[in-house]
């Protein structure tokens, strides 16, 4: 009985599509379903990067390549989804991290910083969760897992245009889920609350901020990659097969409690 149960988190015999594997979620994403079994195709604007996640993941015992892919560019979104099927025959779990911020307030934002934000962020994953439901939806089956954001839940000055871009996707991905249903491709999204990533990097060493934005969550700190990686890993397995067009929030409370004082101490 204990095998059948364990067996519905392993991942033998998939392969992944991670976009983002150079570094940070998408990097501990990588690691974590190979971990589990998958045969993984590391993308990343960063090539380098992505291989090096590649051969660690191979110095592991794992099975996996990597190539430089820009998650703003539609033919190598395109390029890097026809690779993992070249490589292992088939696309059963799409994984898209990537993300940029200009945190600045809205009237501040020139045309040039609002159309990069939106390019990357939203476009981008567009393009990754257009290509990849294709292909999932004619082999009748596959998980997508897009990062959203709790920023597309609740948000701070200066984040406006990054939030925006964070709750679009939420939409898109719950759009694409009802599209693909019928063909058993599931859609969800990760929101990931203060994870520490080279993204979050500049407010991490603003020790006032880092301390601030441990103080909002339940567990008063910041959370791992590895952290986000896990719940990533349970969409794409089978023990999420009844999950689909949902939104999964991964951030020590963040998005549901209210302020820090506690009435009955």
């Amino acid at each position: 009985m204990t095998n059948r149960y364990r067996a519905l988190f392993d991942l033998t015999g998939k392969s992944a599509l991670v976009m983002g594997a150079a570094s940070g979620i998408g990097q501990a994403t990588a690691q974590m379903l190979a971990g589990l079994g998958a045969q993984v195709v590391c993308a990343d604007l960063d090539g380098p990067g992505a291989v090096e996640t590649a051969k660690t993941i191979v110095s592991e015992g794992g099975t996996a390549q990597g190539l430089a892919a820009d998650l703003g560019s539609h033919e190598q979104i395109a390029r890097a989804v026809r690779t993992t099927v070249d490589a292992y025959g088939r696309l059963d779990i799409g994984v898209t991290t990537p993300g940029i911020n200009i945190r600045k307030r809205l009237a501040a934002y020139t045309e040039e910083e609002f159309d990069r934000i939106v390019n990357l962020n939203l476009k981008g994953t567009f393009f990754f969760l257009k290509e990849a439901s294709t292909v999932m939806a004619e082999q009748g089956g596959g998980s997508l897992i897009a990062c959203s954001s709790m920023r597309a839940l609740m948000v701070e000055p200066g984040l406006g245009v990054y939030a925006s871009t964070k709750a679009a996707i939420l939409q898109m991905a719950r759009g694409l889920a009802t599209e693909v249903g019928p063909q058993g491709v599931r859609v969800n999204t990760i929101a990931p609350g203060v994870i520490d990533t080279p993204l979050t990097r500049p407010l991490w060493d603003d020790v006032k901020a880092r301390e601030a934005y441990s103080a909002h969550t339940v567990f008063g700190r910041w959370g791992s990659a590895d952290e986000v990686a896990s719940a990533v890993a349970f969409l794409a397995s089978d023990a999420a097969s009844y999950v689909t067009g949902e939104n999964l929030v991964v951030d020590a409370g963040w998005t549901v409690i209210d302020g820090r004082f506690d009435p009955g101490r």
